[in-house]
């Protein structure tokens, strides 16, 4: 399960919904590129300090992911599918399905462009 940032964002706000979605069983996922949006975030935040305490916890149960010389395959793989008539989907998130697809794993996200995208499945909440 490859958590995209909104549902880093839902976890860290204790949303049930997402809670239940995440399998106990199943490895958790966290790609770098989401990480990366998410700490843009944190340095906005009024609660920084705490949430940045949670987040290495999260990061402490999860396995990090970043791009490689076979996600950027994927990445154009799937960049060049979208340009074929698939709709607009933000750079960021087509990294995030590349990384799904190379490591065969769902993303766990609100976003339903990732639907969009051949051959990565999501897990909505």
């Amino acid at each position: 399960m490859l958590l995209d940032t909104n549902a880093i964002s839902a976890w860290a706000k204790g949303d049930a919904a997402l809670l239940q979605a995440l399998r106990p069983d199943r490895t958790w996922y966290l790609p770098s590129i989401a990480l990366g949006e998410y700490r843009y975030g944190l340095l906005k935040s009024t609660r920084r300090a705490e949430l940045e305490a949670w987040l290495e916890s999260v990061e402490a149960a999860c396995v990090v992911l970043a791009a490689d010389g076979a996600t950027a395959r994927h990445y154009a793989e799937l960049r060049r599918a979208l340009d074929a008539g698939q709709g607009e989907v933000p750079y960021h998130d087509i990294w995030i399905g590349a990384l799904a697809l190379q490591h065969n794993v769902e993303v766990v996200s609100r976003d339903a462009h990732f639907d969009k995208m051949p051959g990565v499945r999501r897990i909505g909440w």
